[in-house]
């Protein structure tokens, strides 16, 4: 903070700046009283009178910070210090504003309102920095936040008591799921207190700066790159795109693109901060004999709906928000031959499933192409490890797809990314809870796939087409002493390791365990010894990634189950251990339990995508994460749960007893 003491407003700072310096309250008012009636009683009771608490609020703005010295609100006011602290004093007179004695300041003002709101939701906004500070954000705020901005950090550790850090970025100007910038922007002023002119105009700059170039197709078939300007093209273009990304020019706004290069044309563009809208006449493929059979929601409708628009985009939504139906829903739509790429040989399977229930398509029309079997047909679902090598070039080039399917679609920039050139003249659509990656490549899946399309989270929960899950941080101690010294003695990544492996956890899961008998329990580790330690001392089975396939689609049937009319004949598995291979596509609809006792490690993808294995249409849905206290773990359970809390999942903490 800036020392009253260090101002240098011009005579009342002889007096009053060197009084706030040595002396208390008191004796600083004394002196500015006295520096008051030399400049003119009159005068200081005039600048009073016009000071308001509205301009109080400005200079704290202008400073950026919640509490502000006299001569802080002098210098943003343009007033001298004496008059600022005698209009200071007389809105603490009436009540608005509050002082406080610091140690660093001898007196900070702050808005009275601020520290009544003390148990309440308060939103304060930086314009210039483009941040947004909110504490005990409210379900619905936490909501439209997510909708523009981006969660940079939250602080607190007590349940209910977080704040929150909101950025906009450009980036989240570019993605966000209006129509147009009034949209976005009446999104905004329903969660501020005040319209901030400057903020809501350099959003609106960033909205229009999306809208700046297209793609088009000519009507002798070749991609046209079009600028809004000739400036643009100049100045932007053919200053950020290579020799061989354009043919030829066509006029001072147009020019002629590489067709091969449409994808780097649109990843340039995009990092020079325009994102490229693409118009192209994008192919159709051999037609496909698929209808839908299943209603669709109406949030379902509506992302249909904008995919057939766009021609392209990714449904973002939660596990349990349907987005294969909605898929289906779309390969049908478009009518083409579809190729559907997917991270494991058990999501395939459990597409063709999806596929033969939600359509009227023939099993003979659907393919499956992975390491067992190498079927291509009208629709075709395949690994991307597979889709990836050079040899099976065969996947893309065999038939004219008209739709590219990428579930789970963080995974783009995998070896997939190099076949840009094949996938870019399609309908791409893509399926993801979190298209984040924490390498900050998600401007490769919109620039790659499209724009993301999506309902809120909350609206889901509201709606009950989701279930919110309960999500729990429990910080478990060290019980062992010969663990506690074997980790205070390690460092770097074996710490992790040890952290991850406290042998607590193992009981702490028991516990859990035991407290839901009731519920259906995913634990999800990152370390096999962990894991075959824990299924050791619960009996209960675990599936990694070595386990053989046949054995593992079983114990996830028996899992899916609800077994027999009575205990004895029942087969049904109630709880998994499961490694990596569970974190992604599994569809597991009757889990109701999630207990996360090491991998916290990994990104914020990975936690939500094990939060969402209990996110489903019905019933209660319970999210545990174990920390080894005092560990790096905590941050890493805080940092996977605060992407969580940005979808407006509300997350708690506990502390486990010794």
């Amino acid at each position: 903070m800036t020392d009253d003491t260090g101002d240098t407003d011009t005579a009342a700072g002889d007096a009053s700046d060197s009084a706030a310096g040595d002396a208390s309250d008191s004796a600083a008012g004394d002196a500015s009283d006295s520096a008051a009636g030399d400049a003119s009683d009159s005068a200081a009771g005039d600048a009073a009178e016009d000071f308001s608490l509205d301009r109080f609020h400005e200079a704290l703005e202008a400073e950026e910070r919640p509490v502000a010295t006299a001569s802080e609100v002098a210098r943003r006011l343009g007033t001298s210090q004496a008059a600022a602290r005698d209009a200071l004093a007389a809105l603490v007179d009436r009540g608005d504003v509050d002082r406080l004695d610091v140690e660093s300041d001898p007196v900070v003002f702050f808005p009275t309102d601020w520290g009544r709101l003390a148990t309440r939701e308060r939103v304060v906004a930086f314009p210039d920095r483009r941040e947004i500070v909110v504490d005990r954000p409210t379900q619905f705020t936490r909501a439209r936040l997510s909708q523009f901005a981006h969660l940079v950090d939250t602080t607190g550790t007590d349940p209910g008591t977080r704040g929150y850090l909101y950025r906009i970025r450009q980036e989240d100007v570019w993605a966000a799921p209006f129509e147009d910038a009034d949209g976005l922007i009446a999104s905004l002023r329903s969660v501020l207190p005040r319209r901030f002119e400057h903020l809501e105009e350099w959003i609106r700059d960033q909205w229009r700066r999306a809208h700046r170039f297209r793609l088009y197709t000519h009507e002798d078939g070749y991609v046209v790159l079009q600028a809004a300007s000739e400036s643009l093209m100049g100045n932007v273009a053919d200053q950020h795109l290579d020799d061989d990304h354009l043919r030829a020019p066509i006029s001072e706004t147009e020019a002629w693109v590489n067709e091969d290069a449409v994808a780097a044309v649109k990843r340039a563009l995009y990092d020079a901060g325009y994102p490229v809208e693409d118009d192209r006449d994008l192919d159709v493929g051999d037609p496909v004999d698929i209808d839908l059979t299943t209603d669709l929601r109406g949030y379902q409708e509506t992302w249909v709906e904008t995919f057939l628009d766009a021609r392209s985009g990714v449904y973002v939504g939660p596990p349990g928000s349907g987005k294969t139906v909605a898929a289906i829903a779309t390969i049908a739509a478009v009518g083409g031959e579809t190729l559907i790429l997917v991270p494991s040989r058990e999501l395939a399977g459990q597409w063709r499933e999806e596929l033969l229930e939600h359509s009227t398509i023939d099993p003979a029309d659907i393919g499956l192409y992975h390491g067992g079997r190498k079927e291509i047909r009208p629709v075709t679902i395949a690994t991307y490890q597979i889709a990836g090598m050079d040899r099976h070039r065969a996947l893309f080039d065999s038939r004219k797809w008209g739709l590219i399917c990428f579930d789970e679609a963080h995974h783009i920039s995998s070896p997939v990314y190099s076949r840009t050139a094949e996938l870019q003249t399609k309908h791409r659509l893509g399926l993801s809870a979190t298209p984040v990656r924490e390498t900050g490549s998600e401007e490769e899946i919109y620039t790659l796939i499209g724009r993301p399309i999506g309902a809120d989270w909350d609206e889901l929960f509201e709606a009950g087409f989701v279930q919110e899950p309960e999500v729990e941080i429990r910080y478990v101690p060290w019980r062992d002493e010969m663990a506690r010294n074997e980790y205070a003695s390690a460092d770097g990544r074996e710490r992790r390791r040890l952290a991850a492996e406290n042998p607590a956890k193992i009981e702490e899961v028991r516990y859990l365990l035991a407290a839901h008998r009731d519920k259906k329990a995913l634990v999800f580790i990152e370390y096999l010894d962990q894991g075959e330690a824990i299924a050791d001392a619960l009996g209960v089975p675990f599936i990694s990634g070595e386990t053989p396939h046949r054995e593992r689609a079983e114990l996830f049937r028996r899992f899916r189950d609800d077994g027999g009319e009575s205990d004895s004949d029942r087969d049904d598995v109630d709880a998994l251990v499961v490694s990596r291979v569970g974190d992604e596509g599994i569809d597991l609809p009757n889990a109701e339990l999630a207990i996360v006792a090491s991998g916290l490690g990994g990104s914020r993808r990975q936690g939500s995508q094990r939060a969402g294995r209990t996110m489903r249409p019905a019933g209660s849905a319970l999210v545990y994460v174990l920390a080894t206290r005092g560990s790096s773990e905590e941050e890493f359970a805080q940092r996977q749960m605060r992407h969580l809390a940005r979808k407006g999942i509300r997350v708690r903490e506990t502390n486990v007893a010794e």
